[in-house]
């Protein structure tokens, strides 16, 4: 067994290690100026909920992006100076979001440090990310990331023991003095998960019985390739040519891991072109999806809607029942009209994952989901990709035992036959100017303050003004207040807009702008949604002075 030697290096603070809605991201060449990246991981042992980090067990991995080995081998280094008690990581620094937040779970780890900046590019040019997810999974609320940011800017010292080059490809455990590296297997847990939560025997059936029901994963070249081979290869029993770009790469093959129609063109391609039944991708660490039929894109609001309405397919919530629904704030509120069907709580949260979790924890919410293609459930305390693109084919292969032929767009229009339609569409303008976009946020301000009482009730061509506000949100669990979440403008036909900056992105500012209008009307449902919602798009524009103020014509991508 090694002998660990703890030492104290001098450092200087940065300034700008501030963890937005899901971690710190910055640009790799950010993370590799001088002890950055200790300092961060030194701040995030510092926050660490009582006991604290020394004697304790933490999780390490992620998505497999540019910069990662560097920064487990600085995890590994500044862990043990601290005397974190053992690291367990996953085999080559890979594991999922998801799978993760299953580990630190079913271990019963005190947390965990994601290496991760999602959907983002990447590559020496491009992002990096790091996270922090406490005890129960999750990502950690505002009151730790708080902590984290006030440590990172006042911090004067790390601790830290040097390490010879450890094996991240070996699985198997390394003991030195009072500190343990156990490397493991990235896959197998998680797949254990999705077994015990949905049917596979059924979804074998259903692909034996229908061997003309071609399914085609994406993993985009990020961190579920691995897991998608074995979950639809080896698990399923599909061909080979049921996957694409599953092998991990650190800069993704040079593209976006974004699963929207823009940036899984490749996947939309090839469904139009062959004819494909079932598509589905996966974004660059695993907890986003977008599911894809031939000629049915389906949207990420209605997605969740459409899982939680079939939800007692699922042997998971046959076992538990539907306890709670919940969506974040730009969600289309879909999920709101299966919740009173079904007679259960319903909550609006802000985006961002973390404001999930304590009722998650509190047993209050089943089914959740964000407009930004991430879907989950209570299994685990993060969204979960393949999680929801599994639940799709366990419902599809239910719906089969009965119903011979159905498929994703008659389960669409069959849930619009039931619920009615909500049209949905989001407007990304990635990497605007700094100050351009506080314009556009400052002139709304002012609407909905200073002008309010002229603003409410002007009328917009068909749409009349009915209210207007920054959402706020009061936790009903811990009774916490987050403010400033969105701007809101909602119309007397309950039309509305939303207009956010996303804290997602690591170069310049993103502004999203979200549009939602209902329809009850069946002649409606089959009509394209940007030509449904051109109306309310036209005047959102005019409302906000998008272009103007940013000087953009057009959005980087329109969901």
């Amino acid at each position: 067994m090694s002998t660990l030697e703890v030492c104290t290096i001098p450092t200087k603070p940065y300034n700008d290690q501030k963890p937005g809605t899901s971690g710190l991201r910055k640009r790799v060449k950010v993370f590799q100026q001088e002890n950055y990246t200790h300092n961060f991981i030194q701040a995030i042992l510092d926050s660490m909920p009582a006991p604290g980090a020394k004697g304790s067990t933490l999780v390490v991995g992620g998505d497999g992006r540019y910069y990662s080995k560097e920064a487990i081998e600085i995890i590994i280094r500044v862990a043990a100076g601290n005397k974190v008690s053992k690291l367990i990581i996953g085999q080559n620094g890979i594991l999922s979001t998801p799978a993760a937040s299953n580990l630190i779970r079913v271990l019963k780890a005190d947390g965990g440090i994601l290496l991760t900046a999602s959907h983002n590019p990447g590559g020496p040019d491009n992002d990096f990310g790091i996270k922090f997810n406490v005890n129960n999974g999750g990502p950690a609320p505002e009151n730790i990331t708080n902590l984290i940011y006030e440590k990172s800017k006042d911090i004067k010292q790390i601790f830290l023991c040097e390490f010879p080059e450890i094996d991240l490809s070996t699985i198997g455990e390394r003991q030195f003095d009072g500190f343990t590296i156990k490397i493991v297997d990235s896959v197998h847990d998680y797949v254990i998960l999705l077994k015990e939560i949905f049917d596979f025997d059924l979804i074998k059936n259903f692909f034996v019985k229908n061997p003309d029901y071609t399914v085609l994963f994406d993993g985009m070249h990020g961190v579920t390739g691995p897991y998608g081979k074995r979950i639809f290869i080896e698990e399923l029993g599909l061909p080979q040519s049921s996957v694409q770009s599953c092998i991990s790469l650190p800069d993704f093959g040079g593209g976006h891991p974004d699963p929207n129609l823009t940036y899984a063109h490749d996947l939309v391609k090839r469904v139009e072109k062959e004819n494909i039944k079932f598509g589905a991708a996966s974004d660059g660490d695993g907890d986003r999806n977008m599911i894809y039929g031939k000629g049915a894109f389906v949207n990420p609001s209605d997605s969740v809607a459409i899982i939680a309405a079939h939800a007692e397919l699922i042997p998971y919530f046959k076992r538990t029942g539907i306890k709670g629904l919940a969506r974040s704030m730009p969600t289309s509120a879909a999920i709101d009209l299966v919740a009173k069907n079904k007679g259960v709580e319903m909550f609006e949260v802000p985006t961002g994952w973390k404001f999930f979790g304590n009722l998650l924890d509190a047993g209050r919410l089943s089914i959740c989901g964000e407009e930004s293609f991430g879907t989950g459930s209570d299994h685990i305390r993060e969204k979960d990709g393949l999680w929801a693109i599994v639940a799709w084919i366990n419902i599809i292969a239910a719906i089969n035992e009965k119903k011979p032929g159905v498929g994703i767009k008659e389960i669409l229009f069959n849930h619009y036959e039931t619920y009615g339609r909500n049209f949905f569409t989001r407007y990304d303008y990635e990497e605007v100017d700094g100050e351009n976009a506080k314009k556009v946020i400052m002139h709304l301000h002012h609407l909905i303050g200073e002008g309010k009482n002229e603003f409410i009730g002007k009328t917009f061509g068909q749409f009349i003004v009915s209210k207007a506000d920054d959402f706020e949100y009061c936790d009903p669990i811990d009774g916490s207040v987050s403010k400033n979440q969105g701007i809101r403008i909602i119309f007397t036909d309950n039309s509305r807009i939303v207009i956010r900056l996303s804290g997602t992105g690591s170069q310049g500012a993103t502004i999203r702008l979200y549009i939602e209008k209902y329809s009850k009307n069946p002649f409606d449902y089959e009509m394209d949604n940007q030509i449904a919602l051109k109306p309310l798009i036209e005047v959102a524009l005019e409302i906000t002075k998008l272009q103007e103020f940013t000087g953009r014509e057009k959005p980087t991508v329109i969901t």
